[in-house]
């Protein structure tokens, strides 16, 4: 059996009913549990917990109290990832489809919902953004540090104090809505911040059916990548990332332009622009799509798309701004995040390398190395992605997978790489057809990039003891994917399942 698709019994013309992996669900959902109650100590914690800050329970905060809670996150996180690498081996098997994908997700996700910031203080910084135009500041030229609102100010970290907004008018609206509502009660402003942010979840869920039947993968495999690992449960919602809204309006998208509802697509892909800019690298992608489905040659069509697509990305982007109540200052503002330096960015990964052998007989400042090589990364990413939209120019399908192989390409290229930077290829990737070792290696990636930071958001990337068992856990669950207990653990045996009626769906 070589590819996801040869399990689908449908193709057999067979209905069967399909079972619910109870003992999976639950085991995932304890796991996400446990991260939930021992955030309180580990995660990402308020530098005045109104909760435990001075309570019985404050001990959790603090010394051997803090260790004890982050074992008790890491053993949660752990039980998430074995379930959902469990709930994997059951859908490659065509034992689930997408509906129990689907409990499973939002049983893993609940949880979260409600769980202080794990793994990122980002969501800290999204209410700060939110709260810098409620007092007169132009998010996109002051940093929080400008702020004379405690609360707001002192849970921001402090690599971000002086850098302005690098965020599009829309989620600067988003913000400021939660902001108006929950005022400085930060605990508050999290929980509606990860509610505004499911907006994002709930399009790419809608998105996932007509995608996966436009690109040839399978329903269930897509929505078991992309909705429910612990990339999305963990990092997307549990951290939050605002890139949860981005991806959802990239892919619903990219779905509309697939139907040839064309205009509706360039709006909800502005839309995608106007919460994060890195959308816009799908653009010229996309309009290859419109340009496929018109009638004349190929050139006067890619004209039409094009000058179609760029009148509704101005209007609609201009409407955005205006409904903000901000302006483009946050154009410039897109440089913040190279004051970012780790090796997850390939081309700063090098820089670092060549700095540290060339250290070993001058003594020379890393910066020089750096940035070289994120030029040298600069361009080579250029040349990918204007090959990868040349080939892209026959539409259709193609050119959203070459759209998805951009994003990646963004994303590891970029001067500067965060691990849930990976998801804005990966969401329309998902919609492919995928072979089980292809799905085990992004098993591997998902665990691997989730561990790369503390549970309360600090790098671990130079840490190189736990990086390294970072990674042997991470290759762990990707060939669990492949070979069930690979250590000899357990029995072996199927899990029973409960059937609850449903039919296999592509």
């Amino acid at each position: 059996m070589t590819t996801v698709d040869n399990a689908n019994p449908a193709e057999s013309g067979v209905r069967r009913t399909h079972p619910l992996p109870v003992r999976t669900i639950a085991l995932g959902t304890i796991g996400s549990l446990l991260v939930l109650v021992s955030a309180l100590g580990a995660g990402a914690i308020l530098a005045q917990d109104p909760i435990l800050g001075r309570g019985a329970m404050s001990w959790v905060r603090y010394g051997h109290g803090r260790m004890l809670a982050t074992v008790i996150l890491y053993i949660g996180f752990l039980l998430v990832v074995w379930a959902w690498v469990r709930l994997g081996r059951h859908v490659l098997a065509g034992r689930v489809g997408a509906r129990p994908v689907l409990v499973a997700a939002v049983c893993w996700i609940i949880p979260m919902l409600f769980s202080p910031p794990v793994f990122s203080r980002d969501a800290y910084l999204y209410i700060a953004y939110g709260t810098l135009p409620l007092h007169g500041f132009d998010p996109f030229t002051v940093g929080p540090g400008n702020l004379d609102v405690d609360p707001v100010v002192d849970n921001v970290d402090s690599f971000w104090q002086s850098t302005p907004a690098p965020y599009g008018p829309l989620f600067i609206l988003l913000a400021k809505g939660v902001i108006s509502v929950t005022g400085t009660n930060m605990i508050a402003g999290v929980l509606l911040m990860r509610i505004g942010l499911l907006i994002g979840a709930g399009l790419l869920l809608w998105a996932m059916p007509t995608l996966v039947r436009h690109l040839g993968g399978r329903l269930p495999v897509a929505l078991w990548l992309a909705i429910a690992g612990p990339m999305t449960v963990v990092h997307l919602i549990g951290g939050p990332h605002n890139d949860l809204l981005m991806v959802g309006f990239l892919a619903a998208g990219t779905a509309m332009m697939l139907e040839r509802r064309h205009v509706l697509g360039m709006v909800l892909l502005t839309l995608a622009v106007a919460v994060k800019a890195t959308a816009a690298v799908a653009l010229p992608f996309l309009v290859w799509v419109w340009a496929g489905h018109l009638s004349s040659t190929r050139w006067r069509n890619f004209v039409r798309a094009c000058s179609c697509s760029l009148g509704i990305f101005v209007v609609t982007f201009a409407a955005a701004t205006f409904v903000s109540g901000v302006d483009l200052g946050w154009i410039a503002a897109l440089d913040a995040p190279t004051a970012i330096v780790n090796w997850l960015s390939l081309p700063t990964g090098a820089g670092e390398f060549v700095h540290g052998v060339i250290g070993l007989v001058i003594e020379t400042p890393k910066v020089y190395f750096v940035n070289a090589l994120r030029v040298v990364g600069g361009i080579l990413m250029l040349v990918i992605l204007v090959k990868q939209w040349w080939r892209a120019r026959d539409g259709g399908p193609d050119a959203v997978k070459r759209a998805a192989i951009a994003l990646l390409v963004v994303a590891i290229l970029s001067p500067a790489t965060l691990p849930w930077y990976l998801t804005w290829g990966f969401v329309l990737a998902a919609a492919l057809p995928w072979k089980r070792r292809q799905l085990a290696v992004q098993v591997t990636l998902a665990v691997f990039l989730v561990l790369t930071y503390t549970p309360a958001g600090d790098d671990l990337l130079y840490n190189w003891l736990f990086i390294a068992l970072a990674a042997g856990v991470s290759v762990l669950a990707g060939v669990s994917l492949l070979r069930p207990d690979p250590l000899n653990v357990f029995d072996r045996h199927l899990e029973p399942l409960t059937p609850v009626g449903m039919s296999v769906e592509r």
